[in-house]
């Protein structure tokens, strides 16, 4: 697999003086394109962090990330605003729908934003594969927290992003939506031929990964292939 996404002995310290704290101490990463990794740590590990300056939303205070060969770090703000638009694809926590759009307009929403053209076969293709069909109509209130979730991965597939970074994608969620969300994503990989790279600290969604890169203190603990959920579960008790 080539390489995708490239860190490279990054720094991100927050702070000055005595108060300072070195988020991130020398990681240095290579995501392939077609993989799922999933980032998990402690509260404070500095996994959040990482994803932000992957993705771009977060400059480092030293170290290099590159996407698809473009180097972040020689990209002025317009430029890598455009970068993110057209090679990224988000994920959070909370969903982030605009209450007064329908789902199928919350899809489409960065196509508009950035001027370009609804592919229908491909937004038809990711609304068969998030299972929504019946409910673009509705607005996110009219839809279950798992609807909305995939509502936001269609969206931030909808552009065909080089990768997708998602933040907790299952944290407001309850099991059921949980796993939805979930195979989502893995067939996003498996059938879409997407990349992803989540952090999580759910043992179970980590599992459902290709790889899992364990972050303590800033610093890479464990970089290895996933397991099952109880083995990612004793990796963490163990490096953490």
């Amino acid at each position: 697999m080539s390489t995708l996404v490239s860190a490279v002995d990054l720094h991100r310290r927050f702070g000055e003086g005595e108060a300072a704290v070195e988020a991130l101490d020398g990681v240095s990463l290579d995501l392939p394109a077609g993989g799922f990794t999933a980032i998990m740590g402690p509260s404070g590990s500095g996994k959040s962090t990482l994803l932000h300056v992957l993705a771009g939303l977060d400059r480092p205070t030293a170290g290099t990330v590159a996407i698809d060969g473009v180097e972040l770090g020689a990209l002025d703000d317009r430029k890598l605003t455009e970068l993110r638009r057209d090679k990224v694809g988000f994920v959070f926590q909370s969903f982030n729908l605009l209450p007064v759009l329908t789902a199928e307009e919350n899809i489409e929403l960065p196509l508009k934003i950035a001027g370009r053209r609804v592919d229908a076969a491909w937004r038809d293709q990711l609304v068969e594969t998030i299972g929504l069909g019946d409910r673009l109509e509705h607005h996110p209130s009219e839809l279950s927290g798992g609807q909305q979730q995939r509502v936001a991965i269609a969206r931030a597939l909808v552009t065909r992003p080089a990768v997708i970074f998602a933040d907790e994608p299952t944290g407001n969620l309850d099991s059921s939506s949980s796993a939805e969300v979930l195979q989502l994503l893995r067939r996003s990989v498996d059938e879409l031929g997407q990349t992803v790279v989540m952090v999580t600290h759910d043992a179970g969604a980590a599992a459902i990964a290709d790889r899992v890169v364990v972050l303590v203190d800033g610093k890479i603990a464990h970089d290895g292939q996933a397991g099952s959920a109880d083995e990612v579960h004793d990796l963490m008790r163990t490096v953490a």
